[in-house]
């Protein structure tokens, strides 16, 4: 259905090898709960707190992202009617150009729920101008379904780490909400614990401040935690939908 995703990245290379023997020791120091999912990747189950995250590193399960892919998520219990996306820039102008190829210049007519929600809400809601999101307006573009939310969201640490991160200008990053859960999905061709790390201190500072904002707009937050996005139980396709 994304053929315009895989024409745009069909020149990236295969997944790297994966040499993650160190991360297994890094999660049993920080007693976090680590299994190996056969040779493709892993899971591991940390908290914030009272509140669980899960982080996956393995093949990638979006068309915008090649080889092997990083994950996090975390259950936190908000409004369902809040939906939030940010990303890097180079991304959201890929996606732009593959919504017109397959919508404008291809046949369909409509966005469908086969389509990544990312890319959905990219062209439903309005994004922040750059006045709004200034320490990240030349790196990254934010939207929402309810804007005052999302701006609230952004001031402070996580715009900080945001702006902080060092890495490679084109390499795909989503930061999202929807139906309650927080999700960060980048590309990662190797899982080294450095990099794991720095990944882990950015989606929990989002966790902080989507918690701060949520108790200030008294919007309750309820843990919980869900089966692995690798899990027997799912059926290949159904990850797309949330």
């Amino acid at each position: 259905m994304l053929e315009g995703f895989k024409r745009l990245f069909s020149g990236s290379g295969p997944a790297a090898d994966t040499g993650w023997e160190g991360v297994a020791p890094w999660a049993e120091a920080k007693q976090y709960a680590f299994r190996g999912v056969q040779s493709e990747g892993f899971v591991i189950d940390g908290r914030l707190g009272a509140t669980p995250w899960r982080m996956e590193w393995g093949p990638t399960q979006r068309p915008y992202i090649q080889g092997q892919e990083l994950r996090l998520r975390a259950e936190l219990g908000l409004g369902a009617d809040l939906q939030v996306v940010l990303m890097n820039r180079p991304l959201q102008e890929a996606m732009e150009k593959a919504v017109f190829e397959q919508y404008v210049e291809g046949v369909q007519t409509r966005i469908d729920n086969q389509t990544p929600p990312e890319m959905r809400w990219l062209v439903m809601f309005p994004q922040l101008a750059g006045s709004e999101m200034p320490t990240l307006r030349e790196r990254y573009i934010a939207l929402s379904s309810r804007k005052s939310w999302l701006q609230h969201w952004l001031e402070g640490p996580l715009s900080q780490a945001l702006a902080g991160l060092h890495i490679d200008a084109a390499t795909p990053l989503v930061l999202m909400i929807g139906r309650g859960r927080l999700m960060l999905r980048t590309a990662l061709p190797e899982a080294e614990v450095e990099s794991l790390q720095m990944w882990l201190r950015v989606f929990e500072n989002a966790m902080r401040e989507a918690r701060r904002v949520a108790n200030e707009s008294s919007d309750s937050i309820s843990p919980s935690t869900q089966p692995s996005l690798w899990s027997a139980s799912a059926l290949p396709g159904d990850e797309r939908k949330t």
